[in-house]
């Protein structure tokens, strides 16, 4: 079954390169051999996060039309070759399928019932898999924006830490971008937009990242704008 994806902000944090830089130098050592990718967008995660410990990437995409812009991408040699796109949800993996590393970018927080999610995702993981999530941060942050792109909720880690589906241990939690914070707390209680614009979006991945990647080892990883968690079945 395919849906349709309500937000519109894929095309324009695809560009935020240095964002996605930082985000893959602290996954990376998680993410390896069969991947599959839950929410895969526009396919924006992948050269980024892909790497030579990946033997393939399952690019799963509920929006038909999105998962033939990944599928384009991959005709154009512009994705790696060992790539797959699968139109649907979970249900739409066969159950005997396993996977090493189960990622959901920017997504946990758009579907309704994250527990139910996570551990069904949790059940197609192979023995030492890990289950990632990078999810916005705070529940108090949760603004127009969020609304508008069908967000259901942010998280924090004691929240997330709280989704650990059965068989499961947190192999890591940390947040990043504290600098980032301080830019949606303004577009939370000042500006109230509904949508970033293209030159908010580059002065953030330009200008704060670079920024939030000198803070945040002060902060010890514990404040920001994003949450990450990262399970890993019990052998």
């Amino acid at each position: 079954m395919s849906l349709s994806y309500a937000g519109t902000e894929l095309e324009l944090f695809a560009h935020a390169t240095h964002w996605k830089a930082y985000v893959a130098r602290h996954l990376s050592p998680y993410i390896a051999g069969r991947v599959l990718e839950v929410g895969a967008g526009i396919g924006a995660n992948i050269t980024q996060l892909t790497n030579r410990n990946v033997q393939d990437w399952w690019a799963l995409e509920p929006d038909r039309k999105l998962a033939d812009e990944i599928t384009q991408r991959l005709q154009q040699g512009t994705l790696p070759s060992n790539c797959r796109v699968l139109v649907g949800t979970l249900d739409a993996v066969p159950r005997q399928e396993r996977f090493d590393t189960i990622l959901y970018i920017d997504v946990l927080e758009h579907i309704e019932n994250d527990r139910s999610e996570v551990a069904l995702a949790a059940e197609l993981l192979a023995p030492g898999g890990r289950l990632i999530v990078l999810a916005p941060a705070h529940q108090f942050l949760y603004s127009p924006f969020d609304r508008s792109i069908g967000h259901f909720r942010r998280y924090n880690l004691a929240g997330l830490k709280q989704l650990t589906p059965p068989g499961c241990r947190v192999a890591t939690a940390f947040m990043l971008d504290s600098v980032g914070f301080f830019a949606s707390l303004a577009n939370r209680w000042v500006l109230r937009a509904a949508m970033p614009t293209t030159a908010q979006i580059a002065t953030w991945d330009r200008a704060i990242i670079p920024l939030s990647r000198v803070f945040d080892p002060i902060t010890n990883y514990r404040f920001g704008k994003s949450a990450i968690i990262a399970w890993q079945t019990m052998l």
